[in-house]
């Protein structure tokens, strides 16, 4: 029994100190998001051309605008990043 008693209060002894110590801080971090970057790109659909068309009695040349689709893609996710901050 005494034994087992000495055991147990020299077990204590040797682990009270390493559960009592506590680290210096060295720096602190912030958690921050950076979004995702994509890449866009422009698909011709109708192309610029111009028209001669009737309005009001009269001959009219009208040009219409190039039409484009434009389709989004992803180039690289979104992630974490650790910035330095003042600690609190």
């Amino acid at each position: 029994m005494k034994k087992v008693l000495a055991g147990a209060l020299l077990a204590a002894a040797f682990a009270a100190p390493a559960m009592a110590w506590e680290g210096k801080v060295v720096a602190c971090y912030d958690k921050v998001w950076v979004p995702a970057k994509y890449g866009y790109k422009q698909h011709l659909i109708m192309a610029a051309h111009t028209e001669w068309e009737y309005k009001n009695g009269q001959m009219v040349k009208v040009h219409y605008p190039a039409v484009y689709k434009e389709s989004k893609h992803l180039v690289k996710a979104g992630y974490y990043v650790a910035k330095k901050a003042s600690c609190k």
